[in-house]
């Protein structure tokens, strides 16, 4: 594999730590039999999967396309943040580390928008407002079942900030231009009421969803690169997924309200966490790690293998999760962390170049 920006690699190795020990954790959380690594691993499950995996992640994908060496802050110290966690360092300090690092994630996209004000940029930076204020409340010691929604916006408006970028670059209604930012305010209103009134604020912000998801399903222009070929339609077909599992996560949350903990949870918040962000993940994947690295990366058809893995091992675990199938739900959550292993596996071998590829088949053949 040629790098062209090998520096860059240990802020995404610090993220993929996260990533593969948040896997581990969640194993842990279902119930399976694995080493715990250490005692309080299982409750940080979600901050090294949000925080310590994502957070990182699209800090370092913003500080490369700022392209300003002071940017790389941000990354750097969310990773430390979550490396601190992975290590144990549960208290104040791994936290403030993550904080520090959404705090420069907001300096990133202040600088953004003062570039190109436009709705999709200040979307993206009231995403990572959004992750600022889930942090604070993880410091001052809220339960993660109310704060993990702040975490979940920084991720949607973040998203939501990118595909809307794009599809305004087609010719939107009035009506479509207005929507847009009506969902996003619903969202952020029933953020803010959470702190008053847990069940209603969660409804406001399923229903927000609901509306995103609509507005993607109708708007983004993977409705047309569908009908392509090749890499073009692959990431088409995750973004449409991704926007049934956002639609499907906000119903539930419309339905089941203020839940806090048990199988109405699970599925509320893997359908947006697995089901549409690592969605958004497969579909960005060829574009986001070439772009980072600087490495070329080849598109494969064994992509679609991944992408169908999750799709059909999600459903398994919300079946077991909403019809009270204990076994429907381990067993998914264990074909679900199968899903992304194949993932990474498939990324880090498009990522090699043909030489070296070419280079193991005769070393294996021999």
């Amino acid at each position: 594999m040629v790098l062209r920006h090998p520096q860059r690699l240990p802020l995404l190795a610090m993220g993929m730590a996260a990533l593969l020990t948040g896997l581990w954790a969640g194993l842990l959380r279902l119930g399976w039999e694995v080493p715990p690594l250490q005692p309080t691993l299982p409750a940080v499950h979600g901050p090294l999967m949000i925080s310590g995996f994502l957070g990182t992640l699209i800090s370092l994908e913003r500080a490369v396309a700022l392209g300003r060496r002071w940017a790389y802050a941000a990354p750097l110290l969310s990773g430390l943040g979550g490396l601190g966690l992975i290590a144990g360092f549960h208290g104040p300090g791994a936290r403030v580390l993550i904080l520090a690092g959404s705090l420069g994630l907001v300096a990133i996209f202040a600088v953004i928008i003062r570039l190109r004000p436009a709705l999709y940029t200040v979307a993206m930076g009231l995403g990572a407002v959004c992750w600022v204020v889930g942090n604070l409340l993880w410091l001052w010691g809220w339960p993660i079942a109310y704060l993990v929604f702040w975490w979940a916006g920084f991720l949607l408006l973040t998203i939501a900030g990118e595909r809307q970028e794009l599809a305004r670059l087609q010719r939107l209604s009035p009506a479509g231009q207005a929507s847009f930012p009506a969902t996003l305010m619903s969202v952020l209103a029933g953020l803010i009421v959470i702190g008053s009134s847990f069940d209603i604020g969660v409804r406001l912000v399923g229903a927000g969803m609901v509306g995103l998801a609509l507005w993607l399903g109708q708007h983004d222009i993977a409705r047309r690169t569908v009908r392509q070929t090749g890499v073009t339609r692959f990431i088409a077909v995750c973004l449409l997924s991704g926007y049934v599992w956002l639609g499907l996560s906000g119903l539930l949350a419309v339905i089941f309200g203020g839940v806090s903990a048990g199988p109405q949870y699970d599925a509320m918040l893997h359908a947006f966490f697995l089901g549409f962000v690592f969605a958004m993940i497969f579909g960005h994947a060829p574009i986001i790690f070439p772009a980072v690295l600087g490495a070329k990366m080849a598109f494969r058809p064994m992509f679609y293998a991944h992408a169908i893995l999750l799709q059909v091992t999600l459903i398994l675990r919300l079946a077991g999760d909403l019809i009270g199938w204990e076994a429907g739900r381990q067993v998914g959550g264990l074909l679900n962390v199968v899903a992304l292993l194949f993932f990474l596996a498939n990324t880090v071998y498009a990522l090699r170049s043909p030489a070296e590829r070419a280079a193991t088949v005769k070393a294996g053949a021999s």
